[in-house]
């Protein structure tokens, strides 16, 4: 019920701003645009939803050799001892595993296009195990709200656009976007623990964030000796190779297992397109919510509104342009990236609020998006606290990359 709320509670109160701006500043052109701005949602929802049909089809393809031959159950197999702790839910040794583990993977290396096709596999199988098929299950709430809290660990996407923009070190973002990723995703875990009275005290878990943190601490330390050219080429070459190598591996291991790896293929990237028809309605749902709340200049009223109440408090209000950033990262990527790249543009690439748009962008993903697509895939209408855990985790991580932001980068420009 609560993306029901959230959705209503969008169009309604852009329908009262551009009432008022109609009625008080004569306005009349407001709901022109604001229908304008449905029309475009709806094609946006559409094309992305096409454009997701090739990626789908073939990861899901490549899914299913993977699973026949028995890779996926191999990944969870590795992934049991922590993922028995996180998905209590999940039958030792369950597909779904060595989905999520993948799905996990692909994201941590900024692979988002093999990261959303395996993402939607495990929720497949998840759904599988589900025995109330509207409802979400524990197992995948915990799996969205990781997934919403956006843990990368090389964010490859960004230090290239600040490269294109003419950055001095584009990857001098690196730091502070590891370290508030880290910060979201570390937030989603315990608060979805907390809902589903999940001890975080297991050693197992103790283990596994302590090695992540030592994992993330090395990689900073690695990361700092290199030049900006050496942290593009390695991060990129590294992410490409090993993408590259999961491809071969699963049609060799398909292969030695005298599998018909051709028809394999077929059959899960077939499955990919009627995946892609599925989350259509879903997605044209989602941005026409967002489409109308911004077009209204409801986004813009808010923003102003917090700018003043920091002028008022007395704290310093630079970050407050980088807002539009965080505000639509948890609701459409491409806007939040488009907010990103206007920022770097109107205040410059090296700017704290060009750098803090950057760090805000990497630091989480889109709650809503992921909600719609990978719930919409299933078809689930209750989410349950899947939203509000997201959404948590989410202003963890963006007030992480302010307070990042500010103690890299406050006094360098």
């Amino acid at each position: 019920m609560t993306l029901n709320y959230i959705w209503i509670g969008f169009i309604v109160v852009a329908f009262f701003v551009a009432l008022c701006k109609l009625i008080f500043m004569g306005d009349t052109d407001i709901f022109s645009q604001i229908v304008l701005s449905t029309f475009d949602s709806a094609k946006l929802g559409f094309e992305i939803s096409v454009g997701l049909t090739g990626v789908l089809s073939l990861w899901l393809g490549l899914m299913k050799i993977g699973e026949r031959a028995g890779l996926v159950g191999l990944f969870a197999r590795i992934a049991s001892p922590v993922f028995s702790k996180l998905f209590p839910e999940l039958p030792k040794n369950h597909p779904a595993t060595g989905s999520i583990f993948m799905n996990f993977s692909a994201n941590m290396l900024g692979l988002d296009n093999a990261a959303t096709p395996i993402g939607l596999q495990a929720m497949q199988q998840l759904q599988e195990l589900n025995p109330h098929k509207d409802r979400a299950s524990n197992s995948m709430i915990m799996f969205l709200c990781i997934n919403a809290s956006g843990l990368t660990l090389v964010p490859i996407t960004i230090m290239m656009y600040r490269a294109q923009f003419g950055a001095a070190n584009p990857a001098d973002v690196f730091l502070p976007i590891l370290l508030s990723t880290f910060v979201a995703t570390l937030v989603a875990i315990v608060s979805v623990c907390i809902m589903q009275k999940i001890n975080i005290l297991q050693r197992n878990l103790l283990l596994f964030f302590g090695l992540i943190a030592l994992f993330i601490g090395g990689l900073m330390w690695m990361f700092r000796q290199m030049s900006k050219e050496e942290v593009e080429l390695y991060s990129t070459l590294f992410a490409n190779i090993l993408l590259f190598t999961i491809i071969c591996g699963f049609l060799v291991a398909g292969f030695v297992k005298r599998l018909n790896v051709y028809d394999t293929f077929i059959e899960g990237a077939k499955e990919g397109f009627q995946t892609a028809i599925k989350i259509i309605p879903y997605l044209v749902a989602i941005f026409l919510a967002i489409g109308v709340f911004r077009a209204s200049g409801a986004m813009d009223l808010f923003i102003d509104g917090v700018r003043a109440l920091v002028l008022a408090v007395g704290w310093d209000a630079g970050f407050v342009e980088a807002l539009p950033t965080m505000l639509m990262k948890p609701l459409s990527g491409s806007s939040s990236r488009g907010m990103m790249l206007d920022a770097m543009n109107t205040y410059g690439v090296d700017s704290f609020v060009g750098r803090l748009s950057c760090v805000a962008q990497g630091s989480v993903d889109t709650v809503f998006y992921v909600v719609a697509v990978y719930f919409g895939s299933v078809a689930i209408r209750n989410t349950r606290y899947t939203i509000p855990c997201g959404l948590i985790a989410d202003l963890a991580g963006s007030v992480a990359a302010i307070i990042m932001t500010y103690l890299f980068f406050f006094n360098t420009v």
